[in-house]
């Protein structure tokens, strides 16, 4: 029942449905004052003595409502009704209601969000963003980069794997663009990578400063399987989302001296569920993995630090 999805999937459905809340102001009553009355002078007595008239009784506050509570247990399921009124309301959303709970693949071990990095999360968008990136431009994408600020749940778990999981890690509306760095510009945005956001492609050797946070040490490109160095005067082609370009401050500012940016005219989400529909149709599960992208270089430290 389209009841039961929206109780499944209620995280996306109001992120696809807002309701306008309204409100009815009620006017507060005047208060009432009573006549003034003049009374008879004792020098001057009066010849025809009236009765003063009463004095209206102001109307004090109310004070609580006195209410009593009664509650009772009804069971929820298929005997009861549908309301007519809901039903138009929801109705055109129901295709997409169901649409969310609809399995486009496995997933093996859970995808964890992490700090350097973004974890096993963050290497899942990555990989997407980078494979599928390479098929709309039908070439391979050097390196992918995302934000974990974007990546709006913590776990997925281990299992069925339903768009709604995609569209709930990823319910904006970002788009995926190619930019032209210099190898100087490229090694400024990886250091700002490297303290917590995602990428693929790349090898980022760091280690912690003294305030315990990510600094880049070196980076590698892996190109074809063969790990390279950055030049600095070369031109290098990337893929990213529109946010972050748009964005113009923070670690983020250096792609606003990027050149030759263009929309890949793909979302962000839709990058990602295309990708695992792929894997899927290839008889791939999608593998929660950490690998050597992220690399410590401490010596109490190893890569699976970015699982914290």
């Amino acid at each position: 029942m389209l009841t039961n999805l929206l109780l499944r999937h209620s995280a996306s459905f109001f992120l696809l449905l807002f309701f306008g809340l309204t409100s009815q102001v009620v006017p507060r009553p005047q208060s009432q004052q009573s006549p003034a009355t003049q009374p008879c002078l004792p020098v001057q007595p009066c010849t025809e003595q009236k009765k003063p008239a009463p004095v209206p009784r102001r109307k004090s506050a109310p004070g609580p409502r006195q209410t009593s509570t009664r509650s009772s247990k009804t069971l929820i399921d298929e005997r009861i009704p549908n309301d007519p009124a809901l039903e138009n309301l929801i109705g055109p959303y129901s295709a997409r209601v169901r649409a969310l709970d609809m399995v486009i693949g496995k997933l093996e071990g859970d995808l964890i969000k992490g700090e350097v990095g973004a974890g096993t999360l963050g290497n899942f968008v990555a990989d997407a963003i980078r494979a599928q990136s390479s098929v709309k431009l039908g070439k391979p994408v050097l390196l992918a980069i995302t934000n974990a600020g974007g990546l709006r749940k913590n776990t997925i778990a281990e299992g069925q794997l339903r768009a709604a999981d995609i569209f709930e890690l990823l319910p904006f509306e970002n788009a995926l663009i190619e930019i032209d760095l210099t190898g100087e510009q490229l090694l400024k945005l990886l250091s700002g990578v490297v303290t917590r956001d995602a990428q693929s492609g790349a090898v980022l050797r760091y280690r912690l400063n003294a305030q315990k946070r990510p600094e880049l040490v070196s980076v590698k490109l892996v190109n074809e399987g063969q790990l390279t160095e950055i030049d600095p005067k070369a031109t290098y082609t990337i893929v990213t989302i529109d946010y972050l370009l748009n964005l113009a401050s923070g670690n983020y500012s250096i792609l606003q001296q990027g050149k030759n940016a263009k929309p890949l005219g793909i979302t962000l989400r839709d990058a990602v569920t295309d990708y695992v529909k792929a894997e899927t149709a290839a008889g791939h599960s999608i593998k929660a993995k950490l690998d050597d992208r992220f690399v410590s270089v401490d010596s109490d430290s190893k890569p699976e630090d970015q699982r914290k």
